[in-house]
C-alpha cells in the first residue's frame, strides 16, 4: 500500500483537500495529512483525521515516536508528496528553500515525487512571482496540475479555482503508476449496446461500463496510448484515452475493426447485444394486441472476427455467466482464440453490473484459473493489467 504525505495550505479550496483525502482513502492508499496553521483556518484537522483514520501533522517541533525526526521520518514515509491547495506563501517558500514549518520542512526532506495544485485568485496566479516560482518548482522535478478556469471565490472568473478532487485524484494514480505499458496502443471496449425497436424502445442490458473505463483509466495511468470503444453510459472519458461512442452492435463493429490494425492489445469488456430486430419501425409502436412478436438477427461476433485475425496481439475477453461459468468461460476462450478472458459469475454478491466491486477469476491458455477476492473494479483492473504484463513478458509481444 503506497503511503501519500497530502499537504494541506490555507485557502478557501481547502475543503476540496477533505474530497481527495477520501478519494484516495478509497483508492488504497495510506494518506497522512500535514495542514499549515493557515489551513486550520479553513477546514479542523478533525474531518482529516475521520477521513483517513490517521491524527493530522501541523506542529514543527511535536517529537516523534522514539525520538526520531518527525519530518525526517515523514519524507521517508512518503511515496508521494502532494500539496492540494498549494498556496502562493507555500509556493514561494518551497522555491526559496524555506522551511519554517513542518509541510515545507517534509519538502526539503522528501525524495519521492512532489505535486502540486496550485490555488488562489486569478490575479495571484498570473502574477510574476507566482509563476516565476512555479517555473522554478517545475524544473527541480515537481509535477505541477494546472488550475481550473471559473468562477473565483472573490466572486471573479478567471483561472486559478483548484480542479475537482476527481481530476486530481487521476493525475495522482497516474503519477504513482508503472509505466510498464509505454509504447503499448490498446484498444478497449465498454458498456452496453442498444438495439432499437423503434424509436423509443431498444434492446439492451444492464451493463454500466465501469469495468471497461477501470481498465482504460489503468492502461492511460500505465503509459498506455488508450482507445476506448464505448456505448451509452454516463461516464466521463478517463483523462489520456481517446474515446469513440457508439449505440449499436454493428456500430461497435466498425468501430472496433476500424481501429484495430495498430492496436497490439485488446481487451473486449463491453456487453454486446447478440441479437438485433430484423424491423425497426419508424414511428413509435402502439400497444394493442396482448402478444408482441419480434423476429431478430444475430449480430456480428466482434471478438470472434477479432480472434481470426489475431496476429501477434494480446486478445482478452470477458465472460459474463450465472451458471456453469468455468465451462462456458473456457469454450470461449478456445473459440475465440483468446490469450485470458475474465469469467465474471453475475450471481456473485458484490459483481456484475452496475456495482463498483468485481468479484471474478482469471483463465489463461492452459485453462487454470485464477480466483480473486472482491475488489474494486479500479483495482481489479490493475490486477488484470499485471496478468497480462506476464502474458506480454512470456511471449515477447508489442
Amino acid at each position: 500500500m503506497q503511503t501519500i504525505v497530502l499537504g494541506v495550505t490555507g485557502g478557501i479550496a481547502a475543503y476540496k483537500a477533505a474530497e481527495l483525502a477520501r478519494l484516495l482513502v478509497r483508492g488504497g492508499f495510506t494518506v497522512q495529512v500535514v495542514m499549515t496553521d493557515a489551513a486550520t483556518e479553513f477546514v479542523t484537522p478533525l474531518t482529516f483525521q475521520t477521513l483517513t483514520g490517521r491524527p493530522v501533522l501541523r506542529d514543527l517541533f511535536a517529537a516523534a515516536d522514539g525520538g526520531s525526526v518527525r519530518h525526517v521520518d515523514l519524507a521517508r514515509e512518503a511515496d508521494l508528496l502532494v500539496v492540494a491547495p498549494a498556496s502562493a506563501n507555500t509556493l514561494a517558500k518551497m522555491a526559496l528553500g524555506i522551511a519554517d514549518n513542518l509541510l515545507t520542512t517534509v519538502y526539503l526532506a522528501a525524495s519521492s515525487p512532489v505535486i502540486l495544485v496550485p490555488s488562489m485568485n486569478d490575479q495571484m496566479f498570473a502574477h510574476p512571482a507566482v509563476r516565476e516560482n512555479l517555473a522554478r518548482l517545475e524544473a527541480r522535478g515537481c509535477l505541477i496540475l494546472e488550475p481550473a478556469t471559473g468562477e473565483l471565490a472573490c466572486g471573479t472568473i478567471g483561472k486559478g479555482r483548484m480542479p475537482e478532487p476527481q481530476q486530481i485524484y487521476e493525475f495522482i494514480r497516474a503519477a504513482v503508476a508503472p509505466k510498464d505499458y509505454k509504447g503499448v496502443t490498446a484498444l478497449v471496449t465498454a458498456g452496453p449496446t442498444r438495439e432499437y425497436v423503434d424509436p423509443v424502445r431498444f434492446l439492451s442490458n444492464p451493463s454500466t461500463g465501469l469495468m471497461g473505463y477501470a481498465i482504460a483509466r489503468a492502461l492511460a495511468e500505465r503509459g498506455a496510448r488508450v482507445k476506448l470503444v464505448s456505448g451509452p453510459t454516463g461516464l466521463p472519458c478517463p483523462a489520456g484515452v481517446s474515446r469513440t461512442l457508439v449505440t449499436t452492435a454493428r456500430e461497435m463493429y466498425d468501430a472496433v475493426m476500424g481501429l484495430y490494425a495498430d492496436c497490439g492489445l485488446v481487451i473486449k469488456t463491453a456487453a454486446v447485444s447478440d441479437y438485433r430486430p430484423v424491423e425497426v419501425s419508424p414511428q413509435k409502436l402502439k400497444k394493442g394486441a396482448p402478444r408482441l412478436t419480434l423476429e431478430l438477427a444475430a449480430n456480428p461476433d466482434i471478438l470472434k472476427e477479432l480472434g481470426r485475425n489475431k496476429g501477434n496481439r494480446i486478445l482478452v475477453g470477458f465472460a459474463a455467466e450465472t451458471e456453469n461459468g468455468l465451462l462456458y468461460a473456457r469454450q470461449k476462450l478456445a473459440e475465440k482464440n483468446l490469450d485470458l478472458i475474465v469469467l465474471n459469475d453475475l450471481t456473485a454478491p458484490g459483481a456484475g453490473f452496475a456495482v463498483s466491486t468485481n468479484r471474478v477469476q482469471l483463465i489463461g491458455k492452459d485453462g487454470a484459473a485464477e480466483e480473486l477476492p472482491l475488489m474494486k473494479k479500479d483495482e481489479l483492473a490493475h490486477r488484470i493489467l499485471d496478468r497480462v504484463a506476464a502474458i506480454r513478458g512470456a511471449g515477447d509481444k508489442k
